[in-house]
C-alpha cells in the first residue's frame, strides 16, 4: 500500500478566531499512489456541487463556503468533513465529539476561553442527519471498492493566546504556520506505514525553499531535491526505512483530493469557534453584528467590545491577534 496526504489551512489572515491546521491522509493500493483521489472516487464524490448527481463535493473550503454568513455557507463543507469522519467510523454528534475526533486535546484548550469554555454545539447543524448518513455511506462504499481507506483526520486549532505567544517567538506569521504544519508532518512521520507517503501541502506564502526547516524537523533523514520552482517545492526523504516526498505545490487544494479535505476540516472547525465566540458576545450585546473575524469587520467588532473586555475579566490577548 502507499499513502497520500495533504495539509492546509484557515483562519491565516483573520484579527480574531483560532488558526487551524489540518491533515488528511488516505492508504490507496501502491498502483494508485499517483493517481487522482476524485477519479478513484467518482462515484461518491465531485470537485463542486453538483445538483444532477448525489455526489460529496470536496473542493477549497473558499469555493464551497462562498464567505456566506447564513447556514448554506456551511452547508457543503458540513456534509464532506462530518461525511467523511463517519465513513472512517467516526461519530460526531458534537463539537465536543468532533473535538475529540479530530483535534484531542483541544476542548481542553478551550477552556480558557469565556466564549468557549462549557460551550457545545450540535452537530450537525446544516444538513439533516438522514443526508449526513447517506453521504457517509456513499462515502464508504467508494472507498471500500476502491480499497482506500482514511489513515489520519487530524486537527491542530491554535487558539488566539497561544497564537500570540508564539508569534513572539518567530520571525513572521509565516514562520508559526510552518512551525504547525510541522506538528502535523511529525504526527505523519509517526504512523506505522508500509510503503511510500507522498505529502502535499498548500505553498505557504512566496517562499520556495523548503529543505532547511525540514533538515530541522527530520534530521535523521536524507533528502533529495526534487523541484524548486515558482509553483512546486519538491523534496525525497528516505529514512528508517521510508521513503517520503513533500510537496508545496501552489493552489494544492484544487489538484489534490487530500488538501481539499484537509481546507474544509479547518476551515469547518474554525467556524464552529467562531458561531461559539459570536454567540457569547451577542448575549452581552444584543446589537452586535457578528464578524467572521477577518481584517476590517474584525476590527470593527473588536473596537465595539473592547471597553467591555476588563469588566468581564479578561485580557484583549485573549481575543486580539498581535499580527
Amino acid at each position: 500500500m502507499a499513502v497520500i496526504a495533504g495539509i492546509d489551512e484557515a483562519g491565516f489572515g483573520p484579527v480574531l478566531g483560532p488558526l487551524v491546521v489540518s491533515a488528511a491522509a488516505f492508504e490507496v493500493p501502491r498502483q494508485c499512489a499517483d493517481e487522482c483521489l476524485w477519479r478513484l472516487l467518482s462515484s461518491a464524490v465531485s470537485k463542486s456541487v453538483s445538483k444532477r448527481r448525489r455526489r460529496v463535493a470536496f473542493a477549497d473550503s473558499k469555493r464551497l463556503y462562498h464567505g456566506r454568513r447564513d447556514s448554506a455557507g456551511l452547508e457543503h463543507i458540513e456534509r464532506g468533513v462530518l461525511g467523511m469522519l463517519r465513513a472512517a467510523g467516526e461519530q460526531a454528534g458534537s463539537l465536543r465529539e468532533l473535538l475529540g475526533a479530530l483535534a484531542p486535546g483541544a476542548a481542553g484548550h478551550a477552556e480558557s476561553y469565556p466564549w468557549y469554555a462549557g460551550a457545545d454545539l450540535p452537530l450537525p447543524t446544516t444538513i439533516s442527519p438522514t443526508d449526513l448518513t447517506l453521504s457517509a455511506n456513499s462515502l464508504k462504499a467508494a472507498m471500500s471498492d476502491a480499497r482506500i481507506r482514511p489513515l489520519m483526520l487530524q486537527g491542530e486549532p491554535v487558539f488566539v493566546a497561544e497564537y500570540n505567544r508564539l508569534v513572539s517567538q518567530v520571525r513572521n506569521k509565516s514562520s508559526l504556520l510552518f512551525d504547525i504544519t510541522c506538528r502535523l508532518l511529525d504526527k505523519l512521520w509517526r504512523l506505522d506505514v508500509d510503503g511510500p507517503v507522498h505529502v502535499w501541502v498548500d505553498r505557504q506564502g512566496g517562499r520556495m525553499r523548503y529543505l532547511p526547516m525540514l533538515q530541522r524537523v527530520f534530521a535523521q533523514a536524507d533528502y533529495k531535491i526534487v523541484e524548486e520552482s515558482e509553483t512546486r517545492s519538491t523534496y525525497r526523504l528516505t529514512a528508517q526505512g521510508r521513503n517520503w516526498r513533500i510537496s508545496f505545490v501552489q493552489s494544492a487544494e484544487s489538484g489534490q483530493f487530500a488538501v481539499a479535505l484537509a481546507s474544509m476540516m479547518s476551515k469547518y472547525l474554525r467556524e464552529l469557534f467562531m458561531k461559539l465566540l459570536n454567540g457569547y458576545w451577542l448575549r452581552h450585546l444584543p446589537e452586535l453584528t457578528p464578524t467572521a473575524g477577518y481584517y476590517r469587520d474584525g476590527v470593527r467588532f473588536y473596537r465595539q467590545i473592547r471597553p467591555h473586555l476588563a469588566e468581564l475579566g479578561f485580557e484583549a490577548a485573549q481575543l486580539y491577534r498581535s499580527r
